[in-house]
Parts: structure tokens; sequence; C-alpha cells
């Protein structure tokens, strides 16, 4: 049995930015970065931005503290990221627009049995407000981060930083945040799961 859950916000950010932040579980997808305070214990196993991550955290909901797993990949990189787990799958969509970006957070759980009828009964009603801080909590940020620089895709803060610092080339740079080879890696949320839901 398939349950599926969907949010979305218009986001006046320009899409790249949103997009960046999304893909880096390093800097931004992460506690202490634009997610609410029911995830937490993010460990990184693999990779961390974008395509080829591996990670595990812990979410709690409806009183109960669950630990997830998932792998990224991206369809399409710099608009589309889906994270992939047990029974589940949650797809990020970044549409450019105007005035910025439509941003969607779609998951499909599947489940059978019980835990498929609870989901499909309860589901929505548990995640939608977390979806929806979410959604509120990446506006903020990704309107508060400064601009990506087209040449390395660090932002401008970055760039200029590096460079007092005397760190040498754009490659360099990368490397240092977290791409590396000179270049970005190939370019919703985490999972949620309690009384069996994940996100």
């Amino acid at each position: 049995m398939q349950s599926a859950f969907l949010a979305e916000r218009m986001i006046e950010a320009p899409a790249d930015v949103i997009y960046h932040c999304i893909a880096d579980y390093r800097e931004h997808h992460r506690p202490g970065g634009f997610l609410p305070e029911e995830f937490s214990d993010l460990q990184i196993e693999r990779g961390g931005v974008g395509a080829g991550t591996e990670l595990r955290w812990v979410v709690e909901l409806g009183g109960r503290r669950r630990t997830v797993n998932a792998s990224v990949s991206e369809p399409v990189p710099g608009r589309t990221l889906v994270e992939t787990g047990s029974g589940i799958e949650t797809t990020f969509t970044v549409e450019p627009v105007a005035a910025g970006a439509r941003v969607r957070f779609e998951t499909t759980l599947s489940q059978g049995g019980f835990q498929g009828v609870l989901n499909r009964l309860f589901g929505a009603r548990l995640l939608r407000p977390i979806y929806e801080e979410e959604l509120r909590r990446l506006d903020e940020y990704a309107r508060a981060h400064g601009p990506l620089d087209p040449g390395t895709g660090a932002t401008a803060d970055q760039v200029s930083q590096q460079a007092a610092a005397g760190m040498g080339s754009p490659t360099a740079l990368f490397e240092s945040i977290g791409h590396p080879g000179g270049g970005p890696e190939a370019a919703d949320r985490n999972a949620v799961l309690a009384l069996g839901f994940i996100r």
C-alpha cells in the first residue's frame, strides 16, 4: 500500500541557492541548518553533497524516536534531489519562477498491512506541520544565504574569505568546502518516521 504526502511553498530566493541548501547535508540540510527540531543526530556516512550521499539521522514524531537511513540521488541536478530509504522515497523539487522558485517536498511510503493503513489515515495530519515548518525555515535560510559564485558554486563570502586567507585557486576552494575535483558534486527532507511514518 502506498501513501503520498506533498508540501509546497513559493520562496523568493534564487533557485540555485535554494537547491544548494537542500543538496548540502554538511552545512545546510541538517540540524543547525534549516531542519526543524524534530531532527537530530545526523551522521554522514558517505559524501555529504548531492548524489552519492549516504546518511542517517534520528527523527521524533508522535512521541517516538526512530533512526532513518537514506541514500541520495539527483535525477535532474540543480532541480530534483531524491532521498531513498527502505519503504520510502522523498523528492525535493526546485522549479525556478520569476520571483524565485516553487519548492516541493513529496514523499511516498510503501508499506503493507496495518502500518500501511495507519500511514494513510494519520500520516498527513502528523507530517503536514513538519513539512510546513521545514519549508518556512528553508525560506528564511535561503533568503539570508549569500549568492553563489558562478565560477565555483561557493558563496561570495566563502570566495572572499578563502582569497584573503591565501587558499589559492578555485579548485583548492572547492576541495576545502567539500567539492573534490574543482566542481560541485553531481547536482523532501529527510525521513520522518513515527508510528512507522517516514518522510
